[in-house]
C-alpha cells in the first residue's frame, strides 16, 4: 500500500465521551492522504471498543492497545507505527480546524521547495499552527500564546529562547515534524520521555538543535480543551502534581545539556529555572517543605546560588523577584502566608 503523507497520533486513555467527536475532525480533514493511529493506553472505560469500532468505519485508522503508561509511552508506540512522512499529534479531548493540515503541508512544501537550493537543504524542520484555548462549553479561554500575523521562520536557538521565555508553543499537538527528526539516520530514535510531565518541552530540547528551526503559520489551527482533572499541574489548585518536579527537573537539564550548545541562552535558561522553582515552592504542600526532602532542599539552595542573577533578569516581574526574595529568606513562613491570604480571597 502507497505510504500516507502525514500520520496522525491520538493517545487514547479513558476517553470515550469525547474522542468521537475529536477523530471526526481528524478524518474530515481537507487533506486526506493521511492515516490516524488511535493508542489506547489501558483505559478503564469502552475507549478501546470504540478505537475497533472507528477503525471499522475508515481503512485509514489503525489501532494499538498498550498497558498504561502514560501519554509519552503511548505516543512512542504510535510512533514505531506511523508511516507517514510527517508525524502530528492530537490529544484525544481536544479539536482542530477542518483545514489545519492542509494549510501546514501547504506551507511545508513551499519552504521544501524554496530550501531546495540552500546550504543546507536536507536539514529538516517543523510547521507549526497557532493554537487558541477553550472551556469544556466551548468559551474563548485569555490567549497565552499570539499567532504570528505572517508567516515566519525562527532558527533552533530563537525558538528555544521562546521556550524558556514562555512566549513559544512547546506542544507537539501544533506541530508537523518530518518522521526523520525521531528516526535520525545512523542514530538512536528521539523519543518522548516516559514517566513524567512536560514531555513536549523536553523533546524540543533534544530535537531542535539537529534541525533548520520552526516555520509558525499565520494560522490559528488547534483547540486545546481545558477539562478539570485532566493531567496538568493547573486541574485543581489544591492538587500538587508532580509536573511541578519534572519541569525543574528539565530545567536542570537545559542548563546542563543545551546552555553549552548555545552558551547565550545561558540568562534564559537561569531565569527558566528560577520561575519553575517559584512555582514549586508556591504549590508544594508545607508539610513536604523540611530538610529530610531532598529535592525540597535542592530547591532553595539553587535560589541562594542564584540570587543575584535573579536580582538582575529582566524577564521577571517585580512581582516575581519579591516573592523569590521572600522564599529564599523564609520559604515555609511565606508560604503560610501565601495560604492565608488565597483563602481570604476566596471567602
Amino acid at each position: 500500500m502507497k505510504k500516507p503523507r502525514i500520520s496522525i497520533i491520538i493517545p487514547v486513555y479513558n476517553a470515550q465521551a469525547f474522542l468521537r467527536a475529536t477523530v471526526s475532525d481528524v478524518l474530515s480533514q481537507t487533506f486526506q492522504d493521511l492515516e490516524l493511529i488511535l493508542v489506547d493506553d489501558g483505559s478503564k472505560d469502552d475507549s478501546y471498543a470504540l478505537c475497533e469500532a472507528i477503525a471499522g468505519e475508515d481503512p485509514r485508522v489503525r489501532i494499538f492497545h498498550k498497558e498504561n503508561g502514560g501519554a509519552g509511552s503511548a505516543r512512542n508506540a504510535g510512533l514505531r507505527m506511523a508511516q507517514g512522512e510527517l508525524i502530528g499529534f492530537v490529544d484525544s479531548d481536544d479539536h482542530i480546524r477542518p483545514d489545519m493540515y492542509e494549510k501546514m503541508l501547504a506551507a511545508y512544501d513551499r519552504r521544501q521547495n524554496e530550501a531546495a537550493g540552500g546550504t543546507e537543504p536536507g536539514k529538516p524542520f517543523l510547521v507549526q499552527t497557532g493554537r487558541e484555548e477553550i472551556d469544556e462549553a466551548g468559551n474563548l479561554l485569555p490567549a497565552d500564546l499570539i499567532t504570528p500575523e505572517k508567516e515566519c521562520f525562527e532558527e533552533p536557538e530563537a525558538f528555544i529562547r521562546s521556550l524558556l521565555l514562555y512566549t513559544g508553543d512547546a506542544s507537539y499537538c501544533t506541530k508537523l515534524v518530518p518522521r526523520s527528526c525521531f528516526f535520525p539516520a545512523e542514530k538512536e530514535p528521539l523519543l518522548f520521555p516516559e514517566g513524567q510531565l512536560g514531555e513536549d518541552f523536553w523533546l524540543h530540547m533534544k530535537m531542535l538543535p539537529d534541525t533548520s528551526g520552526v516555520l509558525r503559520i499565520p494560522e490559528t489551527g488547534y483547540q486545546v480543551v481545558h477539562r478539570r482533572g485532566s493531567a496538568t499541574r493547573r486541574a485543581d489548585a489544591a492538587h500538587f502534581s508532580r509536573a511541578y518536579i519534572d519541569i525543574i527537573r528539565h530545567a536542570d537539564a537545559v542548563e546542563r545539556e543545551i546552555v553549552p550548545v548555545y552558551p547565550a541562552l545561558q540568562r534564559e535558561a537561569v531565569r527558566f529555572g528560577l520561575y519553575e522553582r517559584l512555582d514549586y515552592l508556591l504549590h508544594v504542600p508545607i508539610d513536604d517543605m523540611n530538610a529530610q526532602n531532598s529535592f525540597y532542599t535542592e530547591v532553595c539552595r539553587y535560589l541562594k546560588d542564584h540570587f543575584g542573577e535573579m536580582l538582575q533578569s529582566p524577564w521577571l516581574t517585580s512581582k516575581n523577584k519579591l516573592y523569590l526574595t521572600l522564599l529564599t529568606a523564609a520559604p515555609r513562613t511565606v508560604r503560610r502566608a501565601h495560604r492565608l491570604i488565597r483563602g481570604k480571597r476566596i471567602q
